[in-house]
């Protein structure tokens, strides 16, 4: 209930169309002496001095002990102190006396969630529903306060069918359908939705996550099928029929469903995402499907969470593949070269193939991009080294090293290839010397 039902409830009250109720204040009193003192405590009430406005609401109580009015402008100044207990058994009273008056309800249900007495809440809702349908809405808040969720889930499905669906009730129904003892009613209701209305593409998507979710694939396929005989033009349907056409080893028709899924503005891009993740998987030793994967790509251009090129260059990198892995790292810095974190990818794949000459290159332009970080001098003297360059890998690896800090494993590998450099210019005294300062750091490390 919290906040939202709190404003939809106050948004309800001061409705002047329901049962053509005037608020009580407004009712004209004969007697002068019951007059007066009314007035009074109105005046009270609106300078806020709630005492006064009791006092005077008591001296009205003697006058007319069964005027439901009364009970109802008593209740009122002791909810603005919060008096709940006294506040509460006013508005009661108030209702005994004529309880068809919504108001004074409405001042038991103010007093319940004041005092976030949801069971009591419960109780005045459901008389409130006689007057006014939307007070189910509140009903089902209290519902999930109160852990009913049986009732709550009978009582969204129930509103569902009869008003739409809302936000707030269908996350609702998600926390309800986590328990498993809930979903066998869900799939019943979504069975009986979809034969109702065969036309509303929701009930059938909601029932196709619900088999797969329980892992039973061949019944969401079933329920895929019937939703792509209905709606041809359901783009959920080829979500399910994606995974289909894989488990059967049908790249051709995967790819088909894929596309239409990714272009579709309907699908959660998490959905996307997923299918993705699969179809890259399908696709390790197939290099026949590389163009689409390509084409896949391109449908996340516009993504801001997930870098996709990137993520599918470290999958092919921890696969050793560093052919693919170097091709979309590449599509990735295209349009983010001050991604450092894949540049230093790159460097690593470049190492890892031993292209030293391209890993040359591409560190000492680095370099001038990014000339405080310390990396790009490490990878330009490490390949410097292996191709005989002493004097640049030493020069580049110097620089580099007034670069580090706190970071010891870094500071290791500079001390190694510092050795490697002066043993390659015939110093040995400086080669042992780096390569005492290196092994110093790893016992300091460990």
């Amino acid at each position: 209930m919290k906040k939202i039902v709190f404003t939809l409830f106050y948004g309800i009250l001061f409705s002047t169309s329901l049962l053509a109720q005037n608020e009580p204040d407004a009712i004209a009193l004969a007697d002068d002496e019951f007059q007066n003192a009314f007035y009074e405590s109105l005046l009270q009430k609106g300078i806020e001095n709630y005492d006064k406005a009791i006092t005077a609401l008591e001296k009205c109580k003697k006058l007319e002990p069964n005027n439901d009015v009364v009970f109802f402008e008593m209740g009122k100044n002791y909810l603005a102190q919060k008096n709940y207990k006294d506040a509460y058994d006013s508005f009661e009273k108030a209702t005994k006396i004529n309880s068809q008056n919504k108001w004074y309800w409405v001042g038991m249900y103010d007093v319940c969630y004041e005092t976030k007495d949801f069971t009591q809440a419960i109780v005045i809702v459901t008389k409130l529903i006689e007057f006014k349908k939307e007070y189910k809405e509140d009903l089902v808040s209290l519902y999930m306060n109160t852990q009913q969720f049986d009732k709550a889930l009978g009582l969204i499905n129930e509103l569902n069918d009869t008003v739409g669906k809302s936000d707030q009730r269908e996350n609702y129904k998600t926390q309800i359908l986590r328990e498993s003892k809930f979903q066998n009613a869900e799939r019943d209701n979504l069975i009986a939705q979809i034969k109702k209305y065969p036309k509303e593409e929701s009930n059938y998507v909601a029932l196709i996550f619900l088999y797969s979710e329980n892992n039973q694939e061949d019944k969401a396929l079933e329920i895929t099928k019937q939703l792509e005989k209905e709606i041809p033009t359901s783009d959920w349907a080829q979500v399910s029929l994606f995974k289909y056409h894989l488990n059967n080893n049908d790249g051709a028709n995967g790819v088909q469903s894929m596309n239409k899924v990714l272009a579709s503005p309907k699908i959660d891009s998490k959905i996307k995402h997923r299918m993705l993740n699969e179809f890259l998987i399908f696709i390790k030793d197939k290099p026949e499907f590389d163009a689409d994967l390509e084409k896949a790509i391109s449908y996340f251009d516009s993504d801001k969470e997930v870098n996709v090129a990137k993520e599918i260059g470290k999958f092919y990198h921890n696969k050793s593949n560093w052919d693919k892995a170097i091709k979309y790292y590449e599509m990735h810095l295209k349009p983010n070269s001050e991604d450092i974190e894949t540049q230093l990818l790159l460097l690593q794949v470049y190492t890892e193939k031993q292209q030293f000459d391209v890993l040359a290159k591409k560190s000492e332009s680095l370099q001038e991009l990014f000339p405080s970080q310390p990396q790009f001098y490490y990878y330009a003297g490490l390949a410097y080294n292996q191709l005989g360059q002493f004097k640049k890998a030493k020069d580049s690896l110097e620089t580099g090293l007034d670069y580090v800090v706190d970071d010891i494993a870094l500071e290791i590998n500079f001390n190694i290839q510092l050795g490697e450099a002066w043993a390659g210019l015939g110093d040995l005294k400086k080669k042992e010397n780096y390569f005492l300062k290196a092994d110093a750091l790893m016992k300091q490390k460990k």
